[in-house]
């Protein structure tokens, strides 16, 4: 599903105009980011949890030249599955 496909089903299941729904969307993944940035970890409690964690700088090799590659520090993000999304799916 595309952003413009959830976008489109918020709208037909709030009955909300497409671009209310634009703006909500937008607005939740906003307040996901900050949240990630200010506290590390953003819940929806039952469908997911949000964690933000800091990767060490390390040493990787190319693949196709064998060539040590630096790669630096930086943020990761992992989802988890909450038990009402887990359910849903199985």
């Amino acid at each position: 599903m595309s952003k413009t496909d959830l976008v489109n089903y918020m709208a037909e299941e709030t009955g909300l105009t497409k671009a209310d729904a634009s703006r909500a969307l937008e607005a939740m993944i906003s307040g996901i980011t900050k949240g990630l940035k200010e506290e590390g970890k953003v819940t929806l409690t039952g469908f997911c949890t949000f964690t933000s964690k800091k990767k060490d700088a390390k040493v990787g090799r190319n693949p196709r030249t064998g060539e040590a590659v630096n790669i630096p520090a930086r943020m990761a993000v992992t989802i988890k599955a909450g038990s009402k999304l887990k359910d849903a799916l199985n």
